[in-house]
């Protein structure tokens, strides 16, 4: 799954590759988290022949999916991930797939690896050649009862791939740049023409970084959050190893008997 996410770019480097034609400027956001505003590109209104302006339009969006024929929204789980596999045939998700197709600029994710009943090490996964990356998303507009209307967004998941699956079984579906067209242009392709993108990234494509638990709190928001610390599960192995007595020679055994 994606839980969370951090965007780190210039405004310039994402506007550069997602060919936008504006886009307002934002600070780095290393820990975006469920229900905040998280950056979308989506296809845009057709230009007038012989423009040369892109097409593509960036908005913000509330992170977590509401249908847009959802009557309560606290009455439904909080949607920031949508399974590609059977996205396409959900309730919640099917008309997005096929109006509302939009990518989520990212320069990583968070990853919680299980190590025991109540203990987890957060990894944070970056391509390993750095700069922005896209993730798969969809959008939907709801109107609440008093008429205003709210944007919301959901991450597509795939299977993990070889970098991510010793930590989860799932992770984003990243669209690759020469794919971005194809994947917003919901006018001229169906979900059926966009099948074979929602694929795990490339073996080697990230690389993840144990990072400290501060990360849990979506009140810490700081830059350190992806630092590298030691991995938990390694520091519990040396401190076993530590505790590990010293091999005894058969002589101080035997007195140890005796004893």
């Amino acid at each position: 799954m994606c839980g969370r996410f951090g965007l780190i770019p210039t405004p310039e480097q994402v506007a550069e590759l997602f060919a936008l034609a504006e886009l307002e400027d934002f600070p780095p956001r290393y820990n975006i988290a469920p229900t905040q505003p998280m950056l979308v590109v989506k296809q845009g209104h057709s230009r007038e022949p012989g423009s040369n302006l892109p097409e593509r339009e960036a908005l913000l969006v509330r992170w977590g999916l509401i249908p847009a024929w959802a009557k309560d929204p606290k009455s439904l789980p909080l949607l920031i991930n949508a399974r590609a596999e059977s996205a396409g045939e959900k309730a919640a998700f099917r008309h997005a797939m096929r109006y509302r197709r939009v990518l989520a600029p990212s320069s990583g994710f968070y990853e919680w690896k299980k190590l025991g009943p109540k203990e987890r090490q957060p990894y944070w996964v970056r391509p390993r050649a750095g700069g922005v990356i896209a993730f798969a998303g969809l959008m939907e507009t709801w109107a609440e009862p008093g008429g205003s209307e709210i944007d919301t967004g959901a991450i597509l998941t795939t299977h993990a791939n070889d970098d991510v699956r010793s930590i989860h079984d799932r992770m984003p579906v990243v669209i690759d740049p020469q794919d971005f067209t194809r994947w917003l242009n919901w006018r001229v392709f169906e979900p059926q023409d966009v099948a074979d993108l929602l694929k795990p990234a490339e073996p080697g494509f990230f690389e993840a970084i144990p990072v400290s638990d501060r990360v849990n709190n979506h009140a810490n928001v700081g830059a350190d959050l992806m630092d590298r610390v030691e991995p938990r599960q390694a520091a519990v192995a040396l401190d076993r190893k530590k505790q590990v007595p010293s091999k005894t020679s058969e002589a101080e055994s035997s007195q140890l008997k005796l004893l």
